[in-house]
This record gives structure tokens, C-alpha cells and sequence, in this order.
């Protein structure tokens, strides 16, 4: 029920990070991937690894700004041109801005919603079309706590993980009639290269590890299981939901 062999899966993001983590559980699952990000030569170098340990034959690699449409609508016809329709779609890539709102500048608020949510748009979109046609598709919308709750100097990323959840409803609204699953996960603070920053800063640590039941950072790896579930066939009649891999954050106050 969990056997991704035979599949093939987009990641956004995946020279590193959670989207690495997650196209490296896919491809252990069985899946065949298609690794992205916007420095080509970073896809590669992460692809060189996957093909060393999975097979050249089921590792492909794509480089285009998940922001701009001409791109988007280039480099997911060339996907399709080199290795078919992918059965997952994961909507991973994204970027964070730190400042106190009042002192927020329009041109990074419109940079973060470009990058974390419209940019789930102008993919999902693109891809819904031909997977509508085959009858069948999975695509998984990375969102975070801040699509439940806000915290100070994150706004703008506040809004577009918000936005992350409703757009997911959306699409399944819309598309799951025609055999497609659209969900969302939804980390809590995991550390990885982007959060050692915080992890190291002694106060925000202290805040993390008190605020989450666990009383732990999440790791990339805790992502990989739900994200496998929601690309393999368990998940059929899943569709619109948001999962939170938080370590129980946002039950609790």
C-alpha cells in the first residue's frame, strides 16, 4: 500500500533540506524523482548522490524560478517531455523574512507570497491539467505551523502558509472528483541548515522546546513518513488536509 515503485515525483526544493529529506524517502519507497531548484549546478550535485545510490535511470533533475510563469510553464514541459506526467507533486520550495511587520517592505512581502504560495499555484496548476486527464495525481503542499498560528516578524510568511491551507482546500475542491489527492503538511520548527540560526540562539531554543510537547526540534527525517503516506495509495480518500508534523505544538496553548 506504501510502494511508490512504478512512480515518479516532483520535489521543489530538493538540493537540500526537507525537500532533499522528503525526495530521498520517496525514491527509497520506490519512487522514480525529479530533483529541482533554481541553481542548477546544487540540483546536480544532489542528483549525482541520488543516482549513486538509487540508479541513474530513476533519478532526473529540473532547474527553473518556481516564481516566474513563463518558467514554471517551460520546465514542467520539459519534465514531461523527458520522463512523462509525474503521479506527485511536492510543493516544497520556499524562503523566510524576518522583520517586525511595521518595518516589512512591500517588494519582500510580495517575494515571500510569490515564493510560498503563489508559486504553489502556478506548479499545481500546471500539472493538475494533464494529471486531471489521466484520471489520478497526489500532490502535497508544504505549509507549516504559521498556516495555524502567528508569531511576531514573520508576516508575511504567516500569510502565505495560511494562504498554503486554503489553497490546498481549493484544489481538492476542485479537483478531487477527477482523482486527484491534494494535501498539505504542515512542519513544526525543524532544524535543518536554514534553522541552525535559531537553533543556536539560547532564548529561541528555550522558547521551541517549551512550546512543543515533545520538547525537541523536529528533524527533515520526520517528515518523510507523512509524506510517503500521502504520495502511495493509503491515502486515497485523503483529500484537503492539513497534517501538522509538529511534535503536538499546535494542540496545546
Amino acid at each position: 500500500m506504501f510502494d511508490l515503485t512504478g512512480k515518479m515525483a516532483l520535489v521543489t526544493g530538493s538540493s537540500r533540506g526537507i525537500g532533499r529529506a522528503i525526495a530521498e524517502g520517496l525514491a527509497e519507497a520506490g519512487a522514480t524523482v525529479v530533483l529541482h531548484g533554481r541553481q542548477a549546478e546544487r540540483v546536480e550535485a544532489a542528483a549525482a548522490e541520488f543516482r549513486a545510490r538509487f540508479g541513474a535511470g530513476r533519478v532526473h533533475t529540473s532547474a527553473f524560478d518556481i516564481t516566474d510563469p513563463e518558467q514554471v510553464s517551460a520546465g514542467i514541459a520539459a519534465i514531461m517531455a523527458a520522463a512523462g506526467v509525474p503521479d506527485v507533486l511536492v510543493n516544497n520550495a520556499g524562503l523566510q523574512h524576518r522583520v517586525p511587520l511595521l518595518e516589512l517592505e512591500f517588494a519582500d512581502w510580495e517575494r515571500v507570497l510569490k515564493t510560498d504560495l503563489s508559486s504553489l499555484f502556478l506548479i499545481g496548476k500546471a500539472l493538475a491539467a494533464p494529471m486531471i486527464d489521466r484520471g489520478s495525481g497526489k500532490i502535497i503542499n508544504i505549509g507549516s505551523v504559521q498556516s495555524e498560528l502567528a508569531r511576531p516578524t514573520i508576516a508575511a510568511y504567516t500569510a502565505a502558509k495560511g494562504g498554503v491551507r486554503n489553497l490546498t482546500r481549493a484544489m481538492a475542491a476542485e479537483w478531487a472528483k477527477h482523482g486527484l489527492q491534494i494535501n498539505s503538511l504542515a512542519p513544526g520548527y525543524i532544524h535543518t541548515e536554514m534553522t541552525q540560526s535559531l537553533v543556536d540562539d539560547a532564548a529561541f531554543n528555550s522558547w521551541v522546546l517549551g512550546r512543543t510537547p515533545a520538547a525537541r526540534w523536529g528533524t527533515v527525517q520526520d517528515l518523510v513518513g507523512p509524506a510517503v503516506w500521502l504520495a502511495s495509495d493509503a491515502s486515497d480518500f485523503v483529500n484537503g488536509q492539513t497534517i501538522f508534523i509538529d511534535g503536538g505544538m499546535t494542540a496545546v496553548v
